[in-house]
């Protein structure tokens, strides 16, 4: 099934969370989709900063068909390509890079571009874009940054990355245009290397409970 940009939007407002993964074998995503989905959260955006990425996102489409799916850091026509071949529902770039954004649009494939300042928004509005990834988040002024944001561009849908966790995350989930935020607190890299399972899955619970 393919979605539409604001079908997505949709599922992401429900979830509010999203995982960002990073992995280093494809089959690992199977145990860790089985602990996300259990736990109230079937959504992954499985990284491209890894050489699994593409192989991780073929296996979660073949065997977990309802998983929403994003391919994230996404950097390359190739990735694209890639991204959509293995099953993606959509694609999410750390920054605004229009022959990209161009590219997913000819192919009908929903993209979240990442901004985190007014030109790289003019450029989204520009090639009719409003749901954007706010990245990094933390780094590039959080909160009060994305409230200035929306002065001038209250149409903007937002979906914040990097620096959040428990700590902040109902600050910005607060802003009424935040979709949801993404986050890697609760899927970190050394508990998926070994294959903690429970621990990722009572990270996950706290921050669904969290969250909803």
């Amino acid at each position: 099934m393919s979605y539409t940009t604001q079908q997505i939007i949709e599922k992401l407002r429900q979830l509010k969370v999203v995982p960002v993964i990073a992995l280093d074998y494809a089959e690992d995503i199977l145990p860790l989709a089985d602990t996300l989905d259990k736990n109230g959260l079937p959504v992954a955006e499985i990284t491209f900063r890894s050489e699994a990425a593409a192989d991780a996102i073929r296996l979660l489409r073949a065997n977990r068909p309802d998983f929403l799916i994003a391919a994230g850091t996404v950097l390359t026509a190739e990735q694209v390509m890639l991204a959509r071949n293995s099953g993606a529902d959509f694609v999410v770039t750390p920054g605004f890079n229009p022959k990209i954004v161009k590219l997913c649009q000819d192919l009908n494939f929903p993209i979240t571009p990442g901004v985190n300042n007014p030109m790289a928004i003019e450029t989204a509005l520009e090639m009719g874009i409003s749901a954007v990834k706010f990245f990094p988040a933390e780094a590039s002024g959080g909160v009060k940054m994305i409230k200035a944001l929306l002065g001038p561009y209250a149409q903007l849908q937002i979906m914040p990355t990097g620096g959040i966790g428990l700590h902040n995350i109902k600050d910005y989930l607060a802003i009424p245009n935040i979709v949801a935020c993404g986050g890697s607190w609760f899927v970190e890299k050394k508990l998926i290397k070994a294959k903690n399972w429970a621990e990722i899955g009572r990270l996950v619970k706290e921050a669904v409970e969290l969250t909803r």
